[in-house]
């Protein structure tokens, strides 16, 4: 099996659920659902068939609807099927903002063949959180940050070490996800640079009028990076 393709299916199928969280916040782990790692693993091994460092580009926590059905981060079903070509049984329900986004900035950099090669799709923490059923942040509440502090210390490393990612620089999506991801990395000194991008989510809801401008910046500022 391709070696970050490997190391990727590992580190996700493997990063441990916390003891309990404070608030009522569930945390969940899709990958080790047989149906989702499968989808995960048909992606990993077409996309990230070979060893090359890779620029990390990190979201927050994957969501239920997303990464939680697909395996692939900001992937929901219907993505995982038009833009990176993997059939599968998942129902089709309504497109996720920040899939819509993230994609539009794929298919912009030569579609998901060429990002991929240069690019790794994460999170600061790799796993479902969930409360009442709905999609949880993990800086929402100051108990989880304190709670989940040690894991996402393991999940920055495990990231940076054991999938091979490049250090001399790391891309934050969203701003207060890059204020912890700042944190961590002071106190773990693995990446020379954060660069920090307005979330995908955010710009689709509240800055939709300018697309095409949010669209071009994520593509400037990723393309300076190769």
């Amino acid at each position: 099996m391709p070696h970050f393709a490997k190391r990727l299916l590992h580190f996700l199928s493997t990063f441990p659920l916390p003891a309990s969280l404070p608030d009522g916040v569930e945390s969940l782990s899709p990958f080790r659902e047989p149906a989702v790692y499968e989808l995960l693993r048909q992606f990993a091994t077409t996309y990230y068939a070979d060893a090359q460092p890779r620029v990390a580009v990190l979201g927050i926590n994957p969501g239920r609807l997303g990464m939680g059905r697909t395996g692939v981060a900001f992937t929901d079903p219907g993505a995982l099927t038009e833009y990176c070509g993997i059939a599968h049984d998942l129902p089709r329900a309504r497109p996720e903002l920040s899939t819509q986004f993230i994609y539009q900035v794929v298919n912009e950099m030569g579609g998901p063949a060429a990002f991929y090669q240069h690019f790794y799709l994460g999170s600061v923490y790799p796993l479902v959180l969930v409360r009442e059923g709905l999609n949880y942040n993990y800086y929402d509440s100051p108990a989880v940050i304190k709670a989940l502090w040690p894991d996402m210390r393991l999940s920055i490393r495990q990231q940076v070490q054991e999938l091979g990612l490049r250090t001399d620089v790391a891309v934050s999506l969203g701003k207060r996800n890059g204020t912890f991801l700042q944190r961590l990395n002071d106190e773990l000194g693995l990446f020379e640079k954060i660069i920090v991008l307005d979330h995908p989510r955010y710009l689709m809801q509240y800055r939709r009028r300018d697309l095409a401008a949010n669209v071009d910046h994520y593509v400037k500022t990723l393309g300076s990076l190769l």
